[in-house]
């Protein structure tokens, strides 16, 4: 994926309207006023994915409290969300873009290295969107492991 494909700070952020897990309709617009984590990743309830996942949940409170709710994008159906959910004990929103549309737009799906070789795919990427709107953060081909934390000292949580 080439870089002017990629937002930066100070961008719009790309509107978007997907489902979640229970087939409810969860839009950037109804976090409007608020900061939000966005983050894409590749497939519910494989092991970096997991841990990613366990991650934010476990650091929910801390990034709720310091006024920053979280939602997960990745290309899986709103069944696999639920029982992705149901099974790690996650409570926030996880989103279905099956289409890739979002990711797409996000500049989080297009060419990546995947043990040495250049594939199509979900480019792990978490972002930071401000009360109006704007990428306040934007960072791509994020490790699973420790990506987290990293967030958290960067925001200051």
């Amino acid at each position: 994926m080439s870089e002017q494909n990629r937002l930066s700070t100070g961008d719009k952020a790309p509107e978007f309207a997907l489902q979640d897990a229970d087939g409810n309709t969860v839009s950037l617009g109804d976090y409007r006023g608020r900061s939000v984590v966005v983050y894409f990743y590749p497939a519910a309830s494989t092991p970096g994915c997991t841990k990613e996942a366990c991650d934010f949940r476990d650091s929910l409170a801390v990034l709720n409290d310091a006024g920053f709710d979280v939602l997960g994008i990745s290309p899986d159906q709103p069944a696999k969300l639920a029982k992705f959910r149901d099974e790690e004990g996650l409570t926030f929103p996880l989103l279905a873009d099956a289409d890739k549309s979002v990711m797409t737009a996000w500049g989080a799906f297009g060419e990546k290295q995947n043990y040495g070789k250049t594939v199509q795919g979900v480019i792990r990427s978490t972002f930071v969107v401000d009360p109006e709107g704007k990428i306040a953060k934007a960072l791509y081909n994020v490790k699973a492991t420790g990506h987290v934390d990293r967030l958290r000292k960067d925001l200051g949580v």
